[in-house]
């Protein structure tokens, strides 16, 4: 028979370390301590909640709910991904349903959490709005979207707004060194600055890496290493992009031509990641405008060549010519 402790273990870890309560919830402390506050002061709104993902708008929302109701959250709460449950059915049964009964034992109001609700049919979204302002008696609405632009406005307007930001590397790394001792792992400095910096503010993305770097371990003792971290990520290393960059700069056309073919091969990469790469560290170059805007302008087109299906040889050797050209305008 199967314990409750080795389910837990066997979950992934962005559900193993979700946070249960408000105090869990990391790098959002400004909404946090704002929406606590409509709770103690009995005047919660309709919330929308939006921003990359990673940043935590579910784990808030599902966290302020287990404060809210304690032990009988299940009862009160509709929780509905709407990227699944987008069509306007859902609304007029499920929610409509949900909202429109009351419960006989329990004071206050029900919860609805619409998760991704970017991703609903503007007939739904129109139909939402609707059902938002007749029960709003006993019933609070909660929106999670990842782009605010693809809501309704009107759905918009009848919402209290909280913008995500990405979380900051000081708040990524405080939660990290928890599950790292909770996980006896062992992870080495440069390892875990590479993690900080490769999650771009995402904790899902950060917590994912680390337990694929654990899967990836042949013993308990064996370090976490930086290559690794770069590996889970895909992500190109930096001393690859130093060198194909360096060959650009230096060397002519063919030997920066082959140079990268080289370490797109040896290294399993595609050809978006080095660009990235390159954008990153010449943006740390003291360039002029005209060189910094052509290299932009340049890799840009590449990008959008690369997106539509574009030859991966004449986009490499595009790359080289941007950079190249560019450079002469630097001089």
């Amino acid at each position: 028979m199967t314990t409750v402790d080795s389910k837990i273990d066997n979950l992934p870890w962005v559900e193993k370390y979700r946070p249960t309560t408000l105090d869990d919830v990391y790098g959002q402390t400004d909404i946090v301590e704002t929406v606590r506050k409509f709770v103690h002061e009995g005047k919660l709104p309709h919330l929308l909640f939006y921003g990359p993902p990673g940043t935590g708008k579910t784990s808030t929302i599902i966290a302020l709910a287990r404060e809210i109701y304690g032990p009988n959250y299940k009862n009160m709460v509709l929780e509905l991904n709407a990227s699944d449950d987008r069509g306007i059915d859902v609304v007029r049964n499920q929610i409509k349903q949900f909202a429109s009964t009351m419960q006989i034992f329990s004071k206050g109001f029900k919860l609805i959490i619409l998760d991704e609700a970017d991703a609903m049919t503007s007939v739904a979204q129109n139909s939402l709005r609707r059902i938002i302002e007749k029960y709003t008696k006993n019933t609070r609405f909660c929106i999670l979207a990842n782009y605010a632009h693809k809501l309704n406005p009107a759905l918009l307007s009848r919402c209290t707004r909280f913008r995500f930001h990405p979380i900051s590397e000081a708040a990524i790394k405080e939660r990290i060194n928890q599950v790292i001792i909770k996980e006896n792992l062992h992870i080495e400095k440069k390892a875990e600055n590479a993690l900080l910096e490769l999650s771009k503010g995402d904790m899902r993305r950060a917590l994912n890496v680390l337990q694929a770097c654990k899967a990836a371990l042949s013993t308990d003792d064996e370090e976490i290493d930086q290559d690794m971290i770069y590996e889970c990520i895909g992500a190109p290393h930096p001393q690859d992009i130093e060198l194909s960059l360096d060959t650009i700069l230096k060397e002519d056309w063919v030997k920066s031509y082959k140079t990268i073919e080289h370490v797109k091969r040896e290294k399993g990469l595609a050809l978006v990641d080095l660009m990235s790469g390159f954008v990153e560290v010449l943006s740390k170059y003291e360039l002029s405008n005209a060189a910094r805007v052509a290299i932009l302008g340049g890799l840009a087109d590449i990008e959008y060549g690369i997106s539509r299906g574009g030859n991966d040889k004449i986009q490499t050797s595009a790359i080289i010519g941007v950079i190249k050209s560019a450079m002469e305008k630097q001089k």
